[in-house]
Parts: C-alpha cells; sequence; structure tokens
C-alpha cells in the first residue's frame, strides 16, 4: 500500500491494556508450549499493529512539526509509550518465566530471551512518570532544533538547510554561515543546558529507582548490549586512542595541504575539496531514479527492494521549513514496509539517504516474512554496520548521481568514514563521563567535551567562535539529547563497513555474499557471533583497528 493511503487511527490505550489482560490470560492458561506459542503469535499480531499506528502519526509529524493534529498525537504518545512498554514488559516477563520455555527458547531463540531479561531490568511501572518526563523533554529540545529561523541573505533556513552553506568551497561564506548556526545555540544555550541538565538528572533518577548506581547500566540494558559492557567499549575506546586518531590526523594533514590552509578551523572541518564538496549533479527525484537503477543492478533482492519502495511512496526526502532535523529509516509493520525520512539539501548527505538508510531498509525489507518476529530486534551496532556497509558496496555507482565528480565523492566518503570513528567514540566518552558524574554543571560539562576534542581531535582549532572553544559544540548533536549512549554503535559498525571495504577491494563478489548472509541472520544470533559467521574480525578483538589501518593507508 502506498504510503499516502495508510488510515492512521489513535490507538486507544484503554482497549489496548484490555487486549493484554485477554492475552496474559491466554498465556498464563495455555497446557504446553506450542498453545503458548500460538498465543504468542497473537502477541505479535497485537504489537504490531499498534506500533504501526504510533509510527505513522511519529512519521506524519515529523513531516511537518507545526501540524496540530499529529502535534497532538505526539504528545499523546509521548505520555502513553512507557505504559505500552510496561504492558510489553509484562509479557516477556510472562514468556521468560514460563515452565515450556525450553521450547519457546527452541522456537524463538536464545538473543530474544536475553534481549527480554534486559528489558525486565530496564522498566517498571515505578518510573513511568520519569520515562514520560523524558519523552516530553527530547521532543522539547527536538522542536527547539525545529524552531530555528536563520537569515541567510534575506531567506529564512532551518539548521538543515544552513549545510550547504557550512560547506562551502568559499571560505568567507562558510565563516559567516558557522557564525550565524552557532549564533542559534549562543541564543538558545540556557535552554539546550536545562533540557540536558533534566535529561541527566531524570535518566539517573530512573537508574536509581531500579537500584542501579546510575544510568549506565539502565541505558546499556535499554541499548540491548546482550553480549559486551562497558568494560569491552572502554577498551575499544583505546584502540581508537592509539590506532584510529593517529591515522585520522594523519588524513586531516593531508586534507589541510589539499586545501591549501596554514591550519584547519572549525569551519574547514565537512571540507575535502579546494573546489568544493563533491555534490549530487541530479535534483531529488533524479537521485531518485539513480538508486532505483543502482540497487537493480546490484542484485536481484536490493532490485526488487527499490522498486517496492518507489512504488508505494516510503520515502520523504525533501528538506523543508516545518520539517524535523535529520534522517532515519523506520518500519510500519502492518504494511511490511520500511519508510525514509530524510532532508535533501543539495549535499552528498543526500547520496548517503539513497546508500546509508537504505542499507537499514534493505535489512529490514529482506526478513519482513520471517514468522519469528524476535529476529527483527537487531541490536544496533549490528543495524549500523548494514548501512554503512552499504554506502561502500554502493560505491561503483556514484557517476548516476555526482557525475564526473563520483571519484571525488568515493575519496571523500572513504576520509569520512575514517575520521568519523574518533569522533563518534568521542560523543560516547562524553556521555558515559556525564552519566558517570551526574552531578557535573552545564560549565564542567562543557569543560569535559573540550578535553575530549583535544585527545580525538588534537587538529581542532575554534579560534574566534567562543561557544565552541568553551565546549558547546556537543549541543547540536540530537542523539545525545535523543538517544543516550547510541553512538559507539556507528562506531562499532563503521570498523565492519571499513572491513568490508577492504575485502570488497580485493574480492567484492566475496564481500557482498557475506553481506547479504548477515543481513538475513537478522537477530538470530548475538553480535559478536554474527561477525564471525560473516567472516569479520569482532571489533572489540584487539588489534583490529591496527589490521584495518594497515590495510586502508596506502
Amino acid at each position: 500500500m502506498k504510503f499516502s493511503d495508510m488510515p492512521y487511527q489513535r490507538v486507544d490505550f484503554e482497549k489496548l491494556k484490555k487486549d493484554f489482560s485477554d492475552l496474559y490470560d491466554s498465556f498464563s492458561k495455555a497446557s504446553s508450549g506450542e498453545a503458548q506459542f500460538e498465543v504468542h503469535k497473537k502477541y505479535y499480531k497485537l504489537t504490531e499493529h499498534a506500533m504501526t499506528e504510533i509510527t505513522l502519526a511519529e512519521i506524519r509529524h515529523d513531516i511537518d512539526m507545526t501540524d496540530e493534529f499529529y502535534s497532538a498525537e505526539q504528545d499523546y504518545y509521548d505520555a502513553n509509550m512507557p505504559v505500552f512498554k510496561n504492558l510489553i514488559v509484562r509479557y516477556q516477563k510472562m514468556l521468560y518465566e514460563s515452565q515450556y520455555r525450553p521450547y519457546l527458547e527452541k522456537k524463538i531463540g536464545p538473543v530474544a530471551f536475553k534481549n527480554i531479561e534486559l528489558a525486565i531490568k530496564s522498566i517498571d511501572e515505578k518510573i513511568l512518570p520519569l520515562m514520560q518526563e523524558e519523552n516530553a523533554l527530547q521532543t522539547r529540545y527536538n522542536k527547539l532544533l525545529a524552531s530555528a529561523k536563520i537569515d541567510w541573505n534575506g531567506e529564512v533556513l532551518n539548521l538543515s538547510l544552513m549545510t550547504p552553506h557550512l560547506r562551502s568551497n568559499n571560505r568567507n561564506i562558510r565563516i559567516q554561515a558557522w557564525q550565524k548556526y552557532s549564533d542559534f545555540f549562543v541564543q538558545n544555550q540556557e535552554e539546550f543546558d536545562d533540557i540536558y541538565d533534566r535529561l541527566v538528572k531524570n535518566r539517573t533518577a530512573q537508574a536509581q529507582k531500579l537500584d542501579y548506581e546510575n544510568y549506565l547500566t539502565l541505558g546499556y540494558f535499554r541499548m540491548n548490549r546482550n553480549c559486551y559492557g562497558r568494560g569491552d567499549i572502554q577498551e575499544f575506546r583505546k584502540q581508537v586512542k592509539q590506532e584510529l586518531v593517529p591515522f585520522a590526523e594523519k588524513l586531516q594533514e593531508r586534507r589541510r595541504q589539499r586545501l591549501g590552509l596554514d591550519s584547519l578551523h572549525y569551519y574547514d572541518e565537512n571540507v575535502y575539496s579546494i573546489t568544493g564538496n563533491a555534490a549530487p549533479a541530479k535534483t531529488p527525484k533524479e537521485i531518485l531514479a539513480a538508486g532505483q537503477k543502482m540497487y537493480n543492478e546490484l542484485s536481484p533482492e536490493t532490485g526488487a527492494f527499490m522498486n517496492f519502495m518507489c512504488e508505494n511512496g516510503l520515502f520523504d526526502v525533501l528538506g523543508r521549513k516545518t520539517k524535523k532535523t535529520g534522517g532515519y529509516m523506520t518500519y510500519l509493520p502492518d504494511y511490511k514496509s520500511p519508510f525514509i525520512f530524510a532532508n535533501f539539501n543539495g549535499t552528498s548527505g543526500d547520496a548517503d539517504v539513497i546508500t546509508h538508510e537504505c542499507g537499514h531498509a534493505f535489512q529490514g525489507w529482506l526478513v519482513a516474512d520471517d514468522p519469528i518476529r524476535e529476529h527483527a530486534d537487531i541490536t544496533m551496532e549490528t543495524a549500523e554496520t548494514h548501512s554503512m556497509s552499504m554506502e561502500f558496496f554502493t560505491e561503483p555507482w556514484m557517476n548516476l548521481i555526482f557525475g564526473d565528480r563520483a571519484k571525488d565523492y568515493t575519496d571523500m566518503h572513504f576520509e569520512d568514514s575514517i575520521l568519523f570513528i574518533p569522533y563518534g567514540t568521542m560523543v560516547d566518552e562524553f556521555q558515559d563521563i556525564c552519566y558517570d558524574n551526574p552531578g557535573l554543571t552545564p560549565k564542567q560539562r562543557n569543560a569535559a567535551w573540550r578535553d575530549l576534542e583535544r585527545q580525538y581531535k588534537p587538529h581542532l582549532n575554534y579560534k574566534g567562535n567562543s561557544y565552541y572553544e568553551n565546549g558547546g559544540f556537543w549541543q547540536n548533536k540530537h542523539h545525545i539529547y535523543d538517544s543516550p549512549l547510541y553512538y559507539i554503535d556507528y562506531c562499532i559498525a563503521g570498523v565492519n563497513a571499513l572491513q568490508y571495504k577492504a575485502w570488497m577491494d580485493q574480492d567484492y563478489k566475496a564481500a557482498w555474499a557475506s553481506y547479504l548472509k548477515l543481513c538475513r541472520l537478522s537477530a538470530s544470533d548475538f553480535f559478536t557471533n554474527l561477525v564471525g559467521e560473516a567472516g569479520l574480525i569482532n571489533p572489540f578483538e584487539d588489534g583490529c583497528l591496527k589490521y584495518i589501518v594497515k590495510k586502508l593507508d596506502v
């Protein structure tokens, strides 16, 4: 069904509570594992329909954040999603404690039961008011970002639509654009500080009500970290600092020379060519058409996927002034339909939508008919491996989007993929510090961020911008507010994507076969096993980053 034709009806949570009550009753009365699994199929149907309606409302709210109807619907779900989550966890606890668990675990898989254990540990009725407040704070942050109205030569732009000017090949334009961009954050700094301060204290309070020392334990449970922990990530950060930061700084120095600059300032960060970054030589409509041609040539599976997406209008990618910033892929279970939300702005990021977000969507579409829905509950580092690797697999077709600047794009993409990992790892360490020390003042948090920048990005020069020099840059990264502890998943996945990059340079066909296998495995196994099954090195394994640098530093 086309997205525009999908009907929406608000979820009646009182009725949903009754439906779950009936489900609990049926499950407890079932006299065999087979009978309980039949009840479990009803659970799939019940939860998937509710999530379809909730997701429809979220997408339509994000498409136009001034739409009063869907704004009210978003407020409604902010208040009721914790209730929904609690209903689910209560059912999952019954599943977890079932006397027929051996049969159920054989049907559903051990990963699902480990995830249920983490879910049980991460929610309780006593923290529902705090979870509702957390949702409202996140919505407040996103509305604040969406409220940006930047006067650019007489035209009013939001943050997303400023991106081309932030990356202009004219340095004076970049300086002016970055000043206007950061001015918005300076003008609203107290509110950004207040929102984050409240979020840290709120999440800490949730953790302490569940008898955890701080939010880090609870946050790891909520991120479904089911096969590695904080210690593994701390060791990963050490590898990044030892192996990848020196390589990244080497690439930064090459970039400085290529741009002909005496030093790299913050407004030079996202510029890779003296003639300007490679940008799509196509209109948004032509980019989608290029994506359709590309995926039809890449493989039968990707072709069928992309045709389905285009025929059913499952993209909303045009940047608009009242649209939520950023981009994502989500899923509408009733229609077995991925949906891609983005803000095309004329930069290379438009191509990322057709590669990165389609990597997510392709994997979801590929396993849509798997009868065990828990297999769709992939952890985030696995999900980001699907998307970030697709960016490399589609590079042979970038001429369809960038024309004669295709090589400029792929060179830039490679550098950016390396340079991102130190930055993303820094974001994770910053959050680790904030939640390990929830009493930090806004000023102390900013100081912690600036100190980390000196470790992970020592070349950075903020001269002329006191807001960034004093550690304010992190406030424009919505993951820090919206998705605590998520960002490291991009970095772990980035390591996998770089492994695929090295592999496909030697044997594209074998690398693609491995990627398809990984996508089809979905969440049928734990991440640390999945990478091995696909023929990749576990990113937590000592020496993994050293191997990647050796392969790619040519």
